[in-house]
């Protein structure tokens, strides 16, 4: 499927995952310039009527809500029909096997079969640089490592990939996203500042981070403005974050406690974190105190967007949100 073409800025663009963390972000971006978005949602839209509810995104874009899920072939059918992009933002991030393969795996491929037989132009699919393993990871370029996924969230939205490249489209891996609404990075900061009060490592962790709605726009550039080519792009703000600034940045907010003591070895930061049992695992933590560094220059180059000043930069701006979920507010 040919997804290079520019498509007229009044399309209709098919959206999953509206509700969701990063496409509740990206719905906004699209309202915003007008587009018209019928958007996939499993619960009663939030306006009264029938099977399809219309509404004004900000009194700019407007919004059709469509009832149904990855497997209601119908409601797909109404998704893509007479669309000119697809963004299937939408994905499990956790849970076991069979939950993870109905929605990462056959609920991609039943949209993506959908957006066939509907001739979609243009597609955009989110999947994560997760799929890469453990790490750690060191400066990547795509497939710079062989895949090798942990969780069954990561497998299966490894799986989802091949449906999505087969349909012709642009898959974008991003890594950590930072910003309102975000319910595991700096969360998990915070934990695991208690946990291992210290340095990890010295905090020289190089990690690659984006914001919610820096990503936003850049989902929104690629399927409005610049060509999409198919295939895998990372999709993290070019420039890795050190993870001692993030700490820093994030003590400086009041978010997190400062964190000046011993820059401890791995070894030991993985003893101390067996020692105080709670939520994030020793693999996650790897994810934020070891390298997770993808080089991902080349989609904001293709997209003709610029980047933005950067996550530690936006913080500020979801400082409030961190407050109450953190109950600092």
């Amino acid at each position: 499927m040919a997804v290079s073409q520019r498509p007229a800025e009044a399309a209709t663009v098919a959206l999953t995952g509206a509700t969701g963390f990063i496409g509740s972000a990206v719905l906004a971006a699209l309202t915003a310039r007008g587009v018209r978005v019928r958007a996939l949602v499993r619960r009663e839209p939030p306006a009264p009527g029938g099977g399809v509810d219309r509404i004004l995104g900000d009194g700019l874009g407007e919004v059709d809500w469509i009832r149904g899920d990855l497997a209601d072939r119908a409601a797909l059918a109404g998704l893509c029909e007479g669309a000119g992009v697809l963004l299937h933002l939408a994905s499990l991030v956790g849970g076991g096997a069979e939950d993870c393969e109905a929605v990462n795996d056959r609920g991609t491929a039943a949209v993506m079969a959908a957006a066939g037989r509907a001739g979609v132009g243009r597609i955009v699919h989110l999947s994560t640089t997760a799929v890469y393993g453990e790490g750690p990871h060191s400066g990547i370029d795509v497939d710079g490592v062989p895949p090798a996924p942990f969780s069954e969230a990561s497998r299966t939205r490894l799986v989802g990939e091949q449906h999505a490249l087969a349909a012709g489209a642009l898959v974008l891996r991003p890594a950590l996203v930072t910003g309102a609404g975000d319910r595991w990075v700096v969360p998990g900061l915070a934990e695991l500042a208690r946990r291992v009060p210290a340095r990890w490592e010295g905090g020289r962790a190089r990690l690659s981070l984006v914001d919610r709605t820096d990503l936003a726009r850049l989902i929104t550039a690629l399927a409005l403005d610049a060509p999409a080519p198919a295939g895998v792009q990372h999709a993290a703000h070019p420039t890795p974050v050190r993870a001692g600034e993030l700490l820093d940045a994030l003590a400086a907010l009041g978010l997190l406690p400062v964190l000046d003591g011993p820059a401890l070895p791995w070894a030991e930061c993985r003893r101390r974190l067996a020692a105080t049992p709670g939520r994030v695992s020793e693999r996650q933590f790897t994810m934020i105190a070891r390298d997770h560094w993808y080089r991902s220059e080349e989609i904001w180059r293709l997209a003709a967007c610029p980047p933005g000043p950067g996550p530690l930069a936006r913080l500020t701006e979801a400082a409030s949100w961190y407050r109450t979920v953190l109950g600092r507010a």
